[in-house]
């Protein structure tokens, strides 16, 4: 069959089904409950050797290279990465694989700058490092509040995700039954991470990530072959599709590139993507399930392989997407761009391959949401109660306590908060959580492994100038109110009434200038200050840090 047979085959049945139409639900439940009942099944073995708060936070640092860099994998793609850089592509071509690339980029950052060196010097927590030289309490607490931001904002998008997509692969219809889907991801993150830990956590995300890798890489295959695996018929077969964007979804600038304000957007965004992930504190933290350094470095080299095959995979079921389902049907679809991913696989493989997708999906978010909550529950545990409430006057038992305690409020929390942000516009959500580890952490992050004239009033400047600028900036951004779709007035933005109009940043990410006033605040407060640092402390840190001599007997007490 030729490509232009193919493509108007497929278009000729490419009907968008209606929401409680989507494959067969009681195939996708099936498949969603067999996941459920396996990874529950490994996170109870798993929960057995949870002895200590090592144990709990770090899996006992008994992963090897390759297991937490799979794990690595499972815990950052996410939902988005899946189902939003694939629908990107399928409507935008060139200019949506950029997302792939800033991705996978970041990951360079991670392993040069922070992977080896933040295993040898911490514990637990991204915390952990940012106070070893400094004034402990207030710079935990700030530590603390940046990562649970993160975490938050995160968290919040995936269950709002959750809610939309779930709730259409299960044929639920209206606000309530989505609201059932999010409180049930809820109710089964809190489960897996009360029971498991770090350890439990950890293989729900190898196993999300085997998922997730094979069933993109069986779609990519499966779209090859319509073309004889030809990449360059598929992206033809894209370019003359009804509808799409034609010559320009091989060229720059379909999404970006037709203002200088669309410019400016892009470079905002990829500064934010490609320094936000070497600060995202639930990316951090999986440094320290490894027994050394070394194997903190292989874990990197083993996510970058697999997350660039992921990413590889994408461009093919992108354009594939957009060549077999059409844009038209895409767009006139409940989830939108998100939708392109399983119309693709409904087009292919009917019903069946459908629920092995809707089931992929389903363990990404699952995956992502527990490795968040173990994070921020880890954050508020160690930093805020054990350091700077108990003033490290608790004991390890205590302390899991209350991480406990902190994953079932978190949950609660997570649950009412995607409840409330269902039907929104969530895509800002993970731009901010990116903007923030991009602002408020890395900053701090570098200053305090590089830099020894790096004080406390530096470190709460970069952090709280950091968050309160990226917030901020966020909050009186298109992304928030005023923008609007010239072509029908609809409003494009998280406030969906159109007439509502507080914006005045112009930009939809702030990491352009809340990255840059981050670190300048870092340097002003550190050049201002009259604490002289303690020279032993900063010395100690720069020797373990580069060599992790001492680091074991640091954990071990």
């Amino acid at each position: 069959m030729t490509s232009s047979s193919l493509v108007t085959s497929a278009l000729a049945t490419a009907t968008v089904p209606a929401g409680g139409d989507v494959g067969e639900p009681v195939v996708n439940i099936a498949i969603f409950g067999a996941f459920v009942a396996i990874t529950l099944t490994v996170v109870l073995r798993a929960s057995r050797n949870n002895r200590s708060a090592a144990d709990f936070y770090a899996g006992g640092r008994a992963f090897s290279g390759r297991q937490n860099g799979i794990a690595i994998a499972g815990d950052y793609l996410s939902a988005a990465s899946f189902l939003g850089i694939a629908g990107a592509i399928a409507i935008y071509g060139y200019d949506g694989f950029l997302y792939s690339i800033g991705f996978l980029v970041a990951w360079l950052v991670a392993l040069l700058l922070v992977a080896e060196l933040l295993r040898n010097t911490g514990r637990f927590t991204m915390a952990d490092v940012l106070s070893f030289r400094l004034k402990e309490r207030p710079v935990r607490m700030a530590a603390a509040i940046s990562t649970l931001t993160v975490s938050f904002f995160y968290l919040l998008a995936q269950m709002a995700g959750a809610g939309g997509l779930v709730a259409l692969l299960l044929g639920i219809d209206g606000r309530a039954g989505q609201n059932l889907v999010i409180a049930i991801v809820g109710a089964l993150m809190v489960v897996y991470v009360l029971i498991g830990g770090m350890k439990g956590t950890t293989w729900v995300q190898i196993i999300k990530a085997v998922m997730l890798v094979t069933g993109a890489g069986v779609m990519t295959v499966w779209v090859l072959a319509q073309y004889g695996f030809n990449l360059s018929d598929l992206i033809g077969a894209a370019v003359a599709a009804p509808g799409s964007a034609g010559e320009a979804l091989v060229e720059p600038g379909g999404q970006y590139g037709a203002t200088e304000i669309s410019k400016l957007n892009f470079l905002s965004l990829a500064l934010a993507l490609v320094l936000g992930t070497a600060g995202l504190p639930h990316v951090l933290m999986r440094f320290y399930t490894v027994p050394s350094s070394r194997e903190a470095r292989r874990s990197v080299v083993w996510a970058i392989w697999i997350i660039g095959i992921f990413y590889l995979f994408t461009l093919v079921i992108g354009y594939g997407a957009g060549a077999i389902v059409g844009p038209d049907a895409i767009r006139g679809a409940p989830g939108r761009v998100n939708s392109a991913a399983p119309l693709l696989a409904y087009q292919l493989g009917g019903p069946v391959l459908l629920g092995i997708i809707a089931a992929v999906a389903f363990a990404t978010i699952l995956a992502v949401v527990a490795g968040l909550a173990i994070t921020a529950s880890a954050s508020f545990a160690h930093d805020i109660y054990a350091s700077v409430i108990k003033k490290g006057e608790v004991s390890a038992n205590a302390e899991v306590r209350i991480a406990r305690i902190t994953i079932v409020v978190i949950g609660a929390v997570a649950i009412v908060g995607g409840m409330l942000a269902n039907g929104q516009n969530v895509a800002f959500l993970v731009a901010l959580a990116f903007a923030v580890a991009a602002s408020a952490n890395l900053p701090t992050i570098l200053y305090s492994l590089f830099w020894r004239r790096f004080t406390t009033r530096g470190a709460l400047w970069s952090i709280y100038g950091g968050l309160i600028s990226c917030i901020t900036l966020i909050a009186f951004s298109p992304v928030v109110s005023g923008k609007v779709d010239p072509a029908t007035g609809a409003s494009l933005s998280m406030i969906t009434d159109p007439s509502v109009d507080f914006s005045w940043f112009p930009l939809e990410n702030p990491g352009l200038v809340s990255i840059p006033l981050a670190f300048l605040l870092g340097w002003l407060g550190s050049v201002t200050s009259k604490e002289t640092g303690n020279e032993k402390r900063a010395a100690e840190m720069e020797v373990r840090s580069l060599t992790g001599a001492g680091a074991e007997k640091a954990v071990e007490h």
